[in-house]
């Protein structure tokens, strides 16, 4: 399958216009079509649904986006490895999900850079099911995510817990008391579903089906932003935000006739691994 096809496809499925996808690669604009309709001829279904006023993924086009990337992957893997001085292992490749990142691999990556593996060190980040997909495939060697992985060879380990509390800025004063679960539909709700499993379900379910939400994100750091500025209410991991709260440029709302569950993150590898086994490992239990 052509690469280039497959960085067109991946292109125009994030911006969703041929003409913007044409200028983002340097090609003209009837290259991207016919590398769109060639991928679709070789895959024998349509990848997107295209009408004046938009372009979209048909359901074949949502399933097929991240097996190409994985492809992509796959590939730069490769290439990385074939043009290695020598076939040991010198890249370090952690996967994790963004805001795992962001609230707790900055230590365990700082003392993976200084503690002298002699390796290189590569990060990777995706959703939690895009991750663990990689980690099947050898495209990284440790993986932290919001999903617990069971498959036989593999080793997934509770890495951290974390509240999930409603947020918004100080000057929002209405329910600064409390809320109902009722009331949530009459907020300004900035929603990011996480990809946190039953986590980003529970938020769905706590308004009704199909609800249009103000704003919609698929990373919770960037809805930080528009919390600050006074704009909505969002469910945020606590530790993702402490600091705004300690200097209460957020607040917390108090929840009066409901729970939210606690998110739980894990780290997966293969359990034949010797070299996360001995140099990575220790370090996370340390």
């Amino acid at each position: 399958m052509d690469t280039q096809h497959l960085k067109t496809f991946i292109q125009l499925s994030s911006t969703k216009n041929f003409t913007q996808t044409a200028k983002l690669l340097f090609v003209a604009q009837s290259t991207v079509t016919n590398r769109i309709a060639e991928l679709e001829k070789s895959l024998g279904k349509p990848l997107f649904i295209r009408d004046k006023k938009q372009v979209v993924l048909t359901p074949e086009g949502k399933l097929f986006l991240g097996y190409a990337k994985r492809l992509l992957e796959l590939e730069e893997s490769a290439i990385e490895q074939i043009n290695a001085s020598n076939f040991s292992r010198k890249v370090l490749r952690f996967g994790t999900t963004n805001s795992i990142y962001e609230n707790y691999l900055y230590p365990l990556i700082r003392s993976v850079l200084t503690n002298d593996l002699n390796m290189s060190t590569k990060i990777i980040i995706n959703h939690s099911f895009e991750i663990l997909s990689f980690l099947q495939d050898g495209l990284i060697d440790i993986a932290f995510t919001y999903i617990p992985f069971t498959k036989n060879g593999y080793i997934c380990t509770p890495f951290k817990e974390d509240e999930l509390i409603l947020v918004t800025a100080k000057s929002n004063a209405d329910f600064a008391g409390g809320i109902v679960q009722k009331d949530l539909i009459a907020l300004d709700y900035l929603f990011c579903n996480f990809a946190l499993q039953k986590v980003g379900l529970f938020i769905r379910e706590l308004f009704p089906p199909h609800h249009q939400f103000k704003f919609e994100i698929d990373n919770s750091s960037k809805l930080i932003p528009f919390l600050l500025d006074g704009i909505g209410y969002s469910f945020l991991p606590k530790s993702l935000i402490s600091h705004y709260l300690e200097n209460h440029s957020l607040i917390s709302i108090p929840l009066l006739d409901f729970n939210t569950p606690t998110i739980k993150s894990y780290y997966t590898y293969k359990d034949d691994d010797a070299v996360v086994l001995s140099k990575i490992i220790p370090l996370i239990k340390a």
